[in-house]
């Protein structure tokens, strides 16, 4: 079967609409599923996690946000190299490729809980190839901007990431249903405390299935994209694609693409153990997952509603405007003591401000990937490789934000000093968004 097309042209209306809006359109919906399932793998252990504790792994705090942490540390790593893949090897293969291997973290992980034994330093290995799920956006993004046009590209980039972005809240919100389920194995005992009568109570579950069900999906959606994609003949050398780092917006976009998909995924990973540590000791009751999977789901949406926005208004005003929504939500959980608390009477105006802070990453990331393709307009295949560059150092956000908080709540009891200097970068990357590409003669208004 051919992999690679024989010409490609989406900004020719008569080509796009005679055979290449099937064909892109066609690619989006199977890269975009396939890329779904990516973020599941990715984030699975950051649900799965909470849960260890309770069937017997005897983990300290800090190693279980060093687990959360982990996935995120070998995604941005992978996604490094899966920037150069697609001019190299080209969609099909790529893609296909990649969905299989994220079999070695769905059944590991599966196999690894049936045991309380299993020592720490395999959940490290076994959290470092959760990153293959977050890797291969950096082939995934890039890919999918070389398919359409520049006046679809921003709706295209902003479906595929924010769809895909909902594997996240799927992680977070399908590990409690699925740990009910008898996939495989026999169950663990699960001890949790009743909030109405502060006792100790023991429940079955089956902490395998969280992972476990990935696999058939895996392994469906790996045959189904071999099977219907396709590569564009747009090739280059790893050398040739090496020009993007002598351009300084290259790293002007990796700042403001960190402030954005960096935030949105740093706070994915760290929320359900910030939430319990933080106030699991006011209600030992208090099951973060029933709350975590509603940020992603926040943030997801709102970068699939703002993919269509930034077509029309232009990216460059919505990132600024990003920057702004999450320095104000990061001044109001310093403000109120949201992250030093005192009670559960804070809990709600935390869980609120949170939401609040998913809703601007989702701007964000929608906006960014909308004036990357605008910023390079010169050289599309730099556009799509800036794209993966920059999803590769972003993808560093849960290793940064999980490792980091957790030492700083070592330490100090409390996340404050942490969101200071979240605060201190947020007006850093908005500023160099603003007066490169957002103020009244901006170098390359976007």
């Amino acid at each position: 079967m051919a992999t690679w097309l024989k010409e490609w042209n989406p900004e020719d209306n008569d080509f796009w609409e005679s055979t290449g809006k099937k064909i892109a359109w066609r690619t989006l919906t199977i890269t975009t599923i396939a890329l779904t399932l990516s973020f599941c793998t990715w984030f699975m252990m950051s649900a799965i996690v909470t849960r260890l504790p309770g069937i017997g792994f005897s983990f300290t705090d800090n190693q279980l946000f060093w687990l959360a942490a982990l996935p995120g540390l070998a995604a941005g790593t992978l996604r490094i190299v899966h920037t150069f893949l697609i001019p190299i090897y080209g969609s099909r293969h790529t893609i296909t490729v990649a969905t299989i291997l994220k079999l070695v973290p769905v059944i590991g992980i599966g196999l690894a809980v049936m045991n309380p034994g299993t020592p720490f330093w395999v959940f490290v290995v076994l959290a470092l190839t959760a990153g293959f799920g977050g890797g291969d956006f950096s082939s995934f993004m890039p890919s999918t901007n070389m398919f359409f046009p520049a006046r679809l590209k921003g709706t295209a980039l902003g479906i595929q990431a924010g769809i895909g972005n909902f594997g996240v809240s799927i992680a977070q919100f399908m590990t409690p249903v699925m740990i009910g389920v008898a996939l495989y194995g026999a169950p663990q005992l699960f001890q949790s405390v009743d909030k109405a009568t502060g006792e100790v109570v023991s429940k079955e579950i089956y902490l395998q299935s969280g992972a476990f069900w990935y696999a058939p999906l895996l392994i469906i959606m790996g045959i189904i994209s071999w099977k219907y994609l396709k590569s564009i003949p747009i090739k280059a050398s790893f050398k040739e694609q090496l020009d993007i780092f002598g351009d300084k917006h290259t790293w002007y976009c990796t700042i403001t693409y960190f402030m954005t998909f960096g935030t949105f995924a740093g706070l994915s990973a760290a929320f359900p153990l910030l939430m319990k540590v933080l106030y699991g000791s006011f209600d030992p009751s208090l099951d973060p997952l029933k709350y975590a999977f509603y940020g992603p789901l926040v943030g997801s949406a709102s970068r699939i509603l703002f993919g269509f926005v930034a077509d029309k208004t232009g990216g460059a005003v919505l990132t600024t405007i990003t920057g702004v929504g999450l320095l104000g939500g990061v001044i109001v959980l310093l403000s109120f003591g949201l992250v030093n608390p005192t009670g559960m009477e804070q809990f709600p105006l935390f869980v609120g401000t949170m939401m609040a802070l998913f809703f601007f990453t989702g701007i964000g990331n929608a906006s960014t990937f909308r004036q990357f393709p605008i910023i390079f307009k010169h050289n599309p295949r730099q556009a799509a490789g800036v794209i993966g560059w920059t999803a590769a150092i972003a993808a560093y956000g849960p290793f940064i934000f999980s490792l980091a908080l957790g030492a700083f709540i070592g330490s100090t009891g409390h996340a404050e000093g942490f969101f200071w200097i979240l605060a201190i970068f947020l007006v850093l990357a908005t500023v160099i968004n603003w007066y490169f590409y957002d103020r009244k003669g901006a170098e390359r208004p976007s």
